[in-house]
């Protein structure tokens, strides 16, 4: 049954929103097991100090995983490999290769994790400064333990080169999956013994258990990594300055979520993990249509640039925009409208209090606004990629983090000192009662920074490859789906209003459904309203829908964008 369903996953691909579909249902798979994970948090520890700490922990390792590991991307990785094996009929080239990068990186790794373990000390004051100095030292702790996850990720991403390279992507695409159980883990069986340790130890079985689910595959093709002693250093200089305009694009959001969440936690308690939690429930939209639709999108563009058909390449590039746009706009109504009960829903359990709800669910609200250009900016970066251009993306990533740190502090400036600023936002997003509201100044900051980033990715675009482009089928798709988007919203505000004397609202099952119920019927308003305007991307999904798009070859993402 297994290798039945391997052989469907490899079969030839169709068109993009077939490989998009697949994608979407293991990205899918893997955001439930993450919203989950956000709900165990909420339930033992609420917006609070311990998990601030633990988030705070967390960026530690993130950014040696985007600043390091992804030098050795499977991006890059895959077409030295292909190479190695078309130069001879047996793996020996290709063997000697992935040792010496397997070398390479893991001396690098675990060299960077060492010197960072020894220098938390002084990192803890800068990462978080409005911690106490009790706080800091259980960071420092944290830190420490969750070092070894960039090490089994970065192996993990390492050998994902070659279960992609023999098209075993199941395996690959279930790594998340398995990271996601890990940390699972350690919040169920370890953290009611350990306390905050016991989720930093299922950090690091999350991680190992994402490296661990691809070993057969690779020990099957004999391609288990060995050290190396005669290392082709001119070959590994050729990787990393390949990969090195692309892993700093990668580690600068990591870096200015550092920044911000030093920020916050001079805000007040709780507020790190308010940020974090709101910014996970916008990346579940952004994972399935932004990463989907970007990576199905990615090969055929790359062809087409290769060929140097531009018409094809911009054909290619406007339909899957409008796609993006036509399932990215229902979602910011219906995040901005039903915040409250999406919150309440995922994370509204144990420990998470009311006034926790509230001011997620405004945050959440503020980052909606930049969820389209999120997922634009995932396509457009992937466009650079394709045609072999990684500085463009990186300057403009450089222009867009300065502009969301400065505007950060900025605004947490002006919120605190004007008053009037202040009890307009407060009353616009219904939280004026609420202490703490000043953390809302990070996701808008974020979200406008995200918007200029795909301003000025579209402006250079057009003007570095695609001269002939033309906007107005973007404008007509935007106009459509902002048609439906907005009724869809219209309809289900009014709905809550009714089901608010349908339904107990102090229970679980009566948000559910009031939510629910009024986010469906919205959503049964908007589609007849896009049938009646003849919407191109309601009927090609309809025949999509049609096809047995689950048989087509699965395109698997770099795990750096699982």
């Amino acid at each position: 049954m297994v290798q039945r369903i391997i052989n469907l996953l490899n079969k030839e691909l169709n068109s993009i929103a077939q490989a998009a579909f697949l994608l979407a249902g293991f990205t899918i798979l893997s955001q439930v097991l993450g919203l989950l994970r956000d709900r165990s948090f909420t339930h033992f520890l609420g917006a609070s100090s311990g998990l601030d700490i633990y988030y705070a922990a967390f960026r530690v390792p993130d950014f040696i995983y985007f600043s390091v590991a992804s030098l050795v991307s499977i991006t890059v990785l895959i077409p030295f490999l292909v190479k190695k094996i078309d130069q001879s009929d047996n793996y020996q080239e290709s063997r000697k290769f992935f040792n010496d990068v397997f070398t390479v990186f893991l001396i690098a790794m675990i060299g960077i994790s060492v010197l960072t373990f020894f220098l938390m000390p002084v990192l803890a004051p800068l990462i978080a400064p409005g911690f106490s100095e009790t706080a800091q030292k259980e960071l420092i702790n944290l830190a420490r333990i969750m070092l070894l996850s960039p090490i089994f990720l970065g192996l993990s991403n390492l050998i994902g080169s070659i279960t992609q390279l023999f098209k075993r992507f199941i395996v690959f695409a279930l790594s998340p999956i398995f990271y996601n159980l890990g940390i699972l883990a350690g919040v169920f069986f370890l953290y009611p013994k350990l306390g905050l340790t016991g989720l930093a130890i299922g950090v690091v079985f999350g991680a190992l258990m994402h490296f661990l689910i691809q070993l057969p595959v690779v020990a099957l093709h004999k391609f288990i990594p060995k050290f190396s002693f005669s290392i082709d250093f001119g070959q590994i200089k050729k990787v990393a300055l390949l990969s090195l305009p692309r892993t700093i694009t990668l580690s600068l959001q990591s870096f200015s979520l550092i920044i911000i969440m030093a920020m916050a936690s001079l805000i007040k308690e709780g507020s790190v993990s308010v940020f974090n939690l709101s910014l996970h429930l916008q990346t579940a939209p952004l994972a399935i249509i932004g990463m989907s639709y970007s990576v199905a999108a990615f090969p055929a563009l790359t062809q087409f640039f290769s060929k140097d058909n531009q018409e094809a390449f911009i054909h290619h590039l406007t339909i899957t925009a409008r796609q993006i746009i036509f399932w990215s706009m229902p979602v910011v109504f219906l995040f901005i409208v039903l915040r409250a009960q999406i919150v309440r829903v995922i994370l509204g359990s144990g420990e998470f209090s009311w006034a926790d709800t509230r001011l997620t669910a405004a945050a959440l609200a503020i980052f909606s606004i930049s969820v389209i250009a999120q997922s634009l900016r995932l396509l457009f970066i992937k466009s650079y990629y394709a045609t072999g251009i990684t500085k463009r993306p990186l300057v403009i990533s450089l222009i867009s983090t300065s502009i969301i740190i400065i505007l950060a502090y900025c605004l947490l400036q002006i919120f605190n000192q004007n008053e009037f600023f202040r009890h307009f936002t407060e009353s616009l997003l219904r939280v004026e009662d609420i202490s703490g509201t000043a953390v809302l100044m990070l996701p808008l900051a974020f979200s406008i920074g995200a918007i200029v980033d795909i301003l000025l990715l579209l402006f250079f675009l057009k003007k570095d490859l695609l001269k002939n482009l033309t906007i107005p089928f973007i404008n007509k798709a935007f106009f459509q789906s902002f048609s439906s988007s907005f009724l869809i919203g219209f309809t289900a505000y009014h709905f809550l209003e009714i089901f608010d004397n349908v339904f107990d609202l102090n229970t679980f099952w009566g948000i559910f459904f009031q939510g629910f119920l009024s986010g469906l019927i919205g959503i049964i308003m908007g589609i007849l309203l896009l049938w009646l305007m003849k919407n191109e991307e309601l009927i090609n999904i309809s025949k999509t829908l049609k096809t047995k798009f689950w048989k087509a070859r699965v395109i698997s993402p770099g795990q750096e964008d699982l």
